[in-house]
């Protein structure tokens, strides 16, 4: 059975982050908006290994998770905070593995008490031409659309 409730990070054990990770037993994904994506763009490209405060640097914004001992930014709309499982590192790749256990976002987002994704203006990194797309449109329905097909 897939779990709905669980994020897979793609890193590699050497990353600051990954360490920060293993320590506090807890991370958050703080999903970054299109007006943001320099910010989002430079946590990526320095290494927190060789930059001592990476967040000072983005001009951004943290706040404590409501429910984990990590990071929320404040600037970004959407932020999923997980505890740690584990670190796996094999032939398929390396990464971080955690539960959700509390999903926060601005108010901005929000419809009828639930975050709307078209509202988040999200973005998503391409790694075949390296440019970032913005996930804003609903073009179906979950569990649905596919049924169609039977």
């Amino acid at each position: 059975m897939q779990e709905r409730d669980t994020v897979v990070l793609n890193l590699t054990e050497s990353h600051k982050t990954v360490k920060n990770i293993k320590a506090r037993g807890a991370f958050t994904v703080s999903i970054a908006d299109a007006a943001h994506v320099a910010e989002a763009d430079y946590f990526g490209v320095v290494s927190g290994n060789k930059v001592a405060d990476k967040l000072a640097g983005s001009g951004l914004t943290a706040s404590r998770a409501e429910t984990v001992d990590a990071p929320v930014i404040n600037e970004f709309p959407l932020c999923l905070e997980c505890r740690f499982i584990e670190y796996q590192d094999n032939e398929y790749g390396c990464g971080v593995i955690g539960k959700v256990l509390n999903v926060t976002a601005d108010e901005r987002v929000m419809v009828d008490g639930k975050p709307d994704m078209s509202l988040v203006n999200a973005i998503a990194f391409d790694p075949y031409t390296h440019g970032y797309y913005k996930v804003s449109e609903r073009v179906g329905d979950a569990f649905k659309d596919g049924l169609k097909l039977r």
